[in-house]
């Protein structure tokens, strides 16, 4: 049972990995490309979910927690950078 799961895991990742990508190449604005990101470490964490399941060893949990702390910071990081980069469009809106 949890080797179909985890092949199912690996496809849903990989077919993921393949929409971010899109995303990251035609997404119009800086916001789609930071979500395409966050697809990305997702996708990374569940396939260290993967490989923790089908070796039986907990050392790849550990790796997706450090995955997940650090995008966690890297997409509130990159977030804030967008919204200092365009303040005109702020300013804009308010009035």
């Amino acid at each position: 049972m949890i080797q179909w799961a985890t092949v199912l895991l690996v496809i849903a990742s990989l077919l993921a990995l393949a929409i971010a990508g899109v995303r990251m190449v035609r997404g119009p604005t800086d916001a789609d490309r930071i979500v395409a990101l966050d697809i990305f470490l997702a996708a990374g964490i569940a396939l260290s979910v993967a490989a923790s399941l089908l070796t039986e060893r907990t050392v790849f949990l550990d790796v997706g927690i450090g995955l997940a702390l650090v995008g966690f910071v890297g997409t509130i990081g990159w977030a804030r950078l967008v919204q200092r980069a365009s303040p005109a469009e702020s300013t804009e809106e308010h009035s």
